[in-house]
């Protein structure tokens, strides 16, 4: 028997009914049914938002908000992050980590000034929801917004794009906010994404989303996008997928996220640790603590796609570790992946074999992302 959901029990976004119309082709994913693609293909979708706008649907994601007074102090305690100083309309990214210092998830938040907004991942969103208000809920009000839509409108021309509805965006720069409205619905827009191109997630009530879907996707320089091309773009982007590239038996110093850590909660900054898991990753930052692994970006140097779970060995044969996520990069013409490998073999430029059906693939251990980033930072 298997325990995959059925097509009448999974969820739908507000988008559903938009996406048939479209001719996407639907998958399960995170307990909802979502356009893996669209007609036009995976490949044409990945290429038109790195050189035009590409709009997704990310409505799965869970929206939190965390009121009061004591809501950033509260929240700072489950991460290893500065949420007390962030500015207001500034964004930050984040990770909820067990006691041993795994990742719980990895999450993006807004301090807006009246609370701190959340975005956690489809299927980490109950488990998040329960995590934080057993945590924290005492000291602040949690309150889920997972009734809310949730839209991603990324690549060169989303700035374009979207200015023709809200001409106020053009101002936001990368990783900061701002409340917009439209047709009279209460919008909140950032300028971020997971693709790697300058882009914006914009957070509306469920009754207007499609409305406000089509009338991006009236405009010539957007296309609708499905997961499929989402990955591949993430991946180019050298960004973390969770559950494939970073879980609970990862910390963010093996997953190389030390950049996730602001110095106020290293040891000896002022607010150093006091999260779960702080001996351990503190330690490892410190370099009191050998890694056992370390996440790495990989370049094929045949052209063979390495996918994940495929076993990476030393020249010598001996296994050294795994792929996470590999695939044919589009834009980048060529094999990418992430992995962990030993820390011995971690530094750019080493040379190591994937066994790809039992043969061996060169590889070479590349900084990320595999294309540049193009955040606009004003």
């Amino acid at each position: 028997m298997s325990d995959a959901p059925t097509a009448s029990e999974l969820l739908h976004t507000p988008l559903h009914a938009l996406h048939l119309e479209l001719g996407a082709r639907m998958v399960p994913f995170a307990g909802y049914s979502m356009p893996v693609q669209y007609p036009a293909g995976l490949m044409a979708e990945h290429h038109h938002t790195r050189t035009a706008a590409g709009l997704f649907d990310v409505s799965h994601m869970g929206q939190l908000r965390l009121v009061g007074p004591d809501a950033a102090a509260a929240f700072e305690t489950l991460m290893p992050v500065d949420v007390v100083d962030l500015g207001v309309n500034k964004q930050r990214y984040g990770l909820l980590l067990t006691e041993v210092g795994g990742i719980i998830d990895d999450l993006m938040f807004v301090n807006r000034g009246t609370d701190i907004f959340v975005i956690v991942n489809g299927a980490c969103k109950h488990g998040d929801l329960a995590h934080i208000q057993s945590s924290i809920g005492k000291l602040c009000h949690v309150d889920a917004q997972f009734e809310r839509a949730l839209l991603a409108l990324q690549g060169p021309q989303a700035v374009t794009a979207l200015k023709r509805l809200l001409p106020g965006v053009s101002q936001l720069v990368f990783m900061t906010g701002a409340a917009f409205t439209w047709a009279g619905a209460d919008l909140y827009i950032t300028r971020s994404g997971y693709t790697g191109e300058d882009g914006f997630e914009i957070s509306l009530p469920a009754l207007v989303a499609a409305d406000f879907a089509r009338a991006l996707l009236a405009q010539p320089d957007v296309k609708p996008v499905g997961l499929g091309a989402r990955n591949s773009l993430r991946l180019e982007a050298g960004l973390c997928l969770y559950g494939q590239d970073i879980d609970t038996t990862t910390t963010p110093v093996e997953a190389a996220l030390n950049w996730a850590i602001q110095k106020v909660r290293r040891t000896g900054g002022a607010r150093a640790g006091g999260f779960p898991g702080a001996a351990r990753v503190l330690a490892q930052l410190d370099g009191t603590e050998a890694l056992p692994r370390k996440r790495v970006g990989l370049i094929a140097l045949a052209r063979v796609p390495v996918r994940e779970h495929t076993e990476l060995q030393a020249p010598n044969g001996e296994t050294i570790g795994e792929v996470t996520s590999g695939l044919l990069g589009p834009t980048a013409d060529k094999p990418v992946a992430i992995g962990y490998v030993t820390p011995a073999f971690a530094a750019t430029g080493t040379r190591i074999n994937a066994i790809v059906r039992g043969k061996a693939v060169p590889m070479e251990v590349a900084p990320m992302p595999f294309v540049p980033n193009r955040y606009f930072r004003g």
